[in-house]
């Protein structure tokens, strides 16, 4: 059997000695003082995570409502232009005193009803991404188209245009206020 090397030992021991030696002595210093937080740095993060923050939700706000206005805006003048072309076919049958009068009367009435419908679901589905005023000209259409479809289907052969002037003139209102409050494209 092999006997220790007691030089090799001692230096091994040794060797462990003044590391552990090192390790406690680094351990044992301690730093005087209270940690405080550097309230600039703390106050100027603040302010920046705050503001990140705000104009993050105000990117997403205006995302929101131009695609709100786009939504409703460009499809306006189609979905509208089919009702006044159905109007305007029904008033050259009263005024001819057509034998399709009724059926145009009718078609008019619905064109108007629909299109009334199609621009509240449209508004309905935007809720307050669409700006209020811009709704609000909306809305005034809305209620024009159904007041007109109902002065229409009031219409026979002796019935007064006067209601139905009146009406025609309100959706004529509605509809250039709606088109000049909508962005050009």
């Amino acid at each position: 059997m092999k006997l220790l090397n007691p030089r090799g030992f001692g230096l091994a021991s040794a060797t462990v000695a003044v590391g552990l030696g090192l390790v406690i002595a680094g351990c044992a210093n301690t730093v005087d003082g209270t940690p405080t937080v550097n309230q600039a740095e703390a106050t100027s993060y603040k302010a920046e995570a705050a503001t990140s923050s705000s104009a993050a939700a105000a990117s997403k706000a205006a995302a929101a409502q131009a695609k709100a206005i786009t939504d409703n805006c460009d499809p306006f003048r189609s979905t509208t232009g089919t009702a006044v072309d159905r109007y305007n076919d029904f008033v050259d049958a009263h005024d001819g005193q057509a034998a399709d009068q009724a059926d145009r009367r009718d078609g008019a009435a619905n064109a108007l009803d629909d299109a009334a419908h199609t621009v509240e679901t449209r508004v309905n589905a935007s809720g307050s991404d669409l700006p209020a005023d811009l709704a609000q000209k909306f809305t005034d259409y809305i209620a024009a188209a159904r007041g007109l479809a109902a002065e229409v289907r009031k219409m026979g052969n002796n019935s007064s245009v006067g209601p139905l002037n009146d009406a025609s003139h309100k959706v004529n209102d509605a509809l250039n206020a709606v088109r000049n409050a909508c962005p050009t494209r």
